[in-house]
């Protein structure tokens, strides 16, 4: 809370009168830290359905750990509200990449939206416990997966054979 206040330039009395305690501080934060769902990966235009499910494992090793997974182990009720959005925002994930899935032609894509979301939660844990990038392994994993459960188009052949000459 030191660091807190000091960052906002507020007292840590100032703060208290704001929220009860740091928890509620906590939910507050993930309340409002990203309502798009991955914006940047589901919303582009730029790329086929199969390459945005693969687009989401291209995180950086350096990006922080989710904060919905700190917030969720940190926190040891389910009931806190911050437990509730973490909730709510892994689902909506796995949504997000069902969605997709659906789009590019799934025949189960609630099946591999839970696949690939839990795959990117792993990728996100290990790379933080073990200090090592476990992005690509995922994004293999996840390529499997995807190259399993959605047919192969000739627009995607085309691409790859652009990709490889």
């Amino acid at each position: 809370m030191d660091q807190l206040c000091a960052a906002a330039e507020v007292s840590k009395r100032t703060a208290y009168q704001h929220f009860t305690s740091k928890d509620e501080l906590v939910a507050e934060y993930l309340r409002r830290f990203d309502p798009t769902v991955l914006s940047d990966v589901f919303d582009r235009t730029d790329l086929t359905p199969r390459e945005r499910l693969l687009a989401a494992f291209d995180i950086p090793p350096t990006a922080p750990l989710c904060p919905y997974i700190a917030a969720a182990v940190e926190l040891h009720d389910p009931q806190h509200p911050a437990s509730q959005y973490a909730r709510d925002y892994k689902k909506a994930v796995a949504a997000r990449l069902a969605d997709t899935a659906r789009e590019a032609g799934s025949a189960d894509p609630e099946q591999l939206g839970e696949q690939l979301a839990l795959l990117l939660d792993g990728a996100a844990a290990r790379t933080r416990v073990l200090d090592a990038d476990a992005f690509p392994t995922a994004a293999a994993s996840a390529a499997v997966l995807i190259d399993n459960a959605i047919p192969a188009t000739a627009d995607d052949d085309r691409r790859r054979e652009g990709v490889s000459s």
